[in-house]
């Protein structure tokens, strides 16, 4: 007997093998209008359509203006060109020392550790990215850890990509390993979002080499609205909460999508739950294809405002940008009428 394999039992990688990458194809499996392959054609030419189905499956068929759906739906919009919207927004080819570095705060370091994620969201502020120059095969590895023995100031580690979850287990785990063998390094950052379009990402595998790590790791997620948390992802949370995982949810205000009271406080209960506290949510990063997502600062701090008026302060996140040459993020406070 043949044994037939559900949804429910597919692997990460089954589960990422089957994204769907058609924008027709997404328009018919969510009973939406036909003139939306159309307006969104070209937007998908340049920056192509990725959804796992597993996310699929929390979008609203028949409903265009779907918090889920526009994160992900190419549109004739990304294709105007608007003053002050670049490829680089955060100038990271300034902060490059050598490929695959970005090296802007003084004792963190991020590694583009892969040039692919699992979604393709249209507001990616790497959309533009150069992957192809910055992607360190697996003997490559080693100079970054030349680079970190020669700034010993560094004890902080940040995993980004693409996704860096994006690597199989063991891979990712013979990369760490070299890591902790630098007693400089105490913190392990991930920022990772294939957890929450493919829960199954958290595996035994993962979880294996979680445990056996001496080095404190935490991963921020990125979840935008509260439909994105279904009972698949908060038991991959827990997983990495019991594996004794520190988890942050870190989001991007994004007009039409999350930016009204009830949005953002169901956001910070949905992730809550789930077992993640809310970290940062970001302005948007001026990233040419996606101005038409953005709001303004004051905008964002007044709706923040009246989102702590709604929660507790250990559930409102900060409201931040990150601003090119700048040493840390810049923080604004929420403007309380």
């Amino acid at each position: 007997m043949i044994e037939i394999q559900t949804e429910s039992t597919l692997t990460w990688s089954q589960h990422l093998s089957k994204a769907l990458t058609s924008l027709p194809e997404l328009i018919q499996h969510l009973a939406l209008p036909t003139n939306m392959v159309k307006d969104g054609n070209e937007a998908q030419n340049t920056f192509k359509l990725l959804v796992p189905r597993p996310y699929l499956s929390r979008i609203e068929p028949g409903n265009p203006l779907d918090p889920l759906l526009l994160q992900i739906l190419p549109s004739a919009a990304e294709m105007r060109l608007v003053p002050g919207y670049t490829t680089d927004p955060l100038e990271e080819a300034d902060h490059s020392p050598q490929k695959a570095i970005v090296h802007k705060y003084k004792r963190r370091l991020l590694v583009i550790t892969t040039g692919t994620c699992a979604v393709n969201c249209r507001y990616c502020f790497r959309r533009h990215f150069p992957y192809g120059e910055n992607q360190l095969a697996q003997a490559e590895w080693q100079s970054v850890i030349d680079y970190l023995k020669a700034h010993p100031e560094v004890n902080e580690v940040i995993l980004s990509g693409g996704d860096p979850l994006m690597m199989k287990d063991a891979l990712l785990a013979d990369k760490i390993h070299k890591l902790e063998a630098l007693p400089q390094i105490k913190r392990l950052r991930i920022h990772s979002r294939l957890p929450v379009v493919i829960p199954q990402r958290v595996c035994d595998e993962m979880l294996a080499w979680i445990k056996n790590s001496r080095l404190d790791i935490i991963m921020v997620w990125h979840i935008n609205h509260a439909n994105e948390v279904d009972e698949d992802v908060i038991h991959a949370a827990q997983q990495l909460k019991h594996a004794g995982v520190t988890l942050l949810n870190q989001g991007v205000l994004l007009k039409g999508i999350n930016d009204s009271v009830k949005a953002q406080v169901d956001l910070s209960e949905a992730v809550f739950k789930a077992g993640l506290l809310p970290y940062y949510m970001f302005t948007l990063d001026p990233v040419e294809g996606a101005a038409h997502f953005d709001i303004s600062v004051e905008q964002a701090q007044r709706l923040m405002g009246k989102v702590a008026a709604e929660l507790p302060g250990y559930l409102v996140p900060r409201l931040a940008k990150e601003i090119p040459g700048k040493q840390a993020k810049t923080v604004f406070a929420p403007i309380v009428d």
